[in-house]
């Protein structure tokens, strides 16, 4: 069997390429020709790493090694440029499990904020799917189009600068609304409007208060399987002298709400 690697696993111009030095030194980096990545370990020079193999193990000017590895949607999720929180990927990865899309879907998300969720959801109902991202602020959609396209996911994304809880949503018959508003009850409504019978909406609130009054208008507009989770996620440190939790660590996130919209009885 050849070890030759398979030319899909080659590092091309324009490739997000996570290289990792250490659990402290870790960077995503866009491959392009001419570019240099310093570090207090040394720089390293990107035009050595384009063709390689992921995988690859090149070192610094002072000799210290690097790995070139394929990074994962959580890496992308939390290293795009923030000018707004984003979703968590341990709170959305279970929800993401807890709805039915995938690829061809087509969802909205309200709250396009950094983009980190966009990226996520638009890998996901990719190739013929599409995301309907709505936002308020221009600011951050101008911010968030970059990440879009720096994932490589433009073409699955489009962008509506609206204020959804006064003006509703243009597109309808949607296979799920993720809503992530500091009042995601004034989107219910229009998430009932939009959202297909027997499909999904999904919300994040920070307080108790604001996951209360959500599912309350959830009930009113004909919404069942209405639940409520808080994901806990706790890294442990695994070495020689003995194994035990990190002492910090991301823990309250988030609530999650998801519910299913119902036919009612006439």
């Amino acid at each position: 069997m050849s070890n030759t690697p398979a030319t899909g696993n080659l590092i091309r111009a324009g490739d997000l390429v996570l290289i990792y030095l250490d659990a402290k030194r870790q960077f995503l980096v866009q491959m392009a020709s001419g570019l240099k990545l310093s570090s207090d370990h040394g720089a390293m020079d990107i035009d050595s790493i384009i063709g390689k193999p992921f995988g690859y193990t090149g070192t610094t000017h002072l000799g210290r090694p690097f790995y070139c590895l394929k990074p994962s949607l959580s890496d992308i999720m939390l290293k795009v440029k923030r000018m707004t929180t984003i979703v968590y990927p341990k709170d959305l990865g279970y929800l993401l499990l807890e709805t039915s899309i995938g690829p061809g879907a087509r969802v909205i998300e309200v709250g396009t904020g950094s983009g980190a969720l966009t990226i996520a959801l638009a890998k996901l109902v990719a190739r013929d799917g599409v995301v309907y991202s709505y936002e308020r602020r221009d600011e951050f959609v101008q911010n968030a189009k970059k990440n879009v396209e720096r994932a490589g996911c433009s073409e699955h994304v489009e962008f509506r600068v609206c204020d959804v809880a006064a003006d509703g949503f243009s597109d309808k018959d949607v296979d799920a609304v993720f809503i992530d508003v500091p009042e995601p009850w004034a989107i219910v409504p229009h998430a009932a409007d939009a959202v297909k019978s027997g499909h999904y909406v999904v919300s994040w609130s920070p307080n108790v208060e604001q996951v209360r009054r959500t599912i309350d208008v959830l009930k009113e507009h004909h919404f069942v399987r209405i639940s409520a989770h808080e994901m806990i996620l706790r890294e442990l440190l695994v070495r020689t002298q003995g194994t035990r939790p990190r002492e910090r660590s991301i823990t309250h996130t988030a609530y999650l709400v998801k519910a299913q919209k119902i036919i009612p009885l006439e």
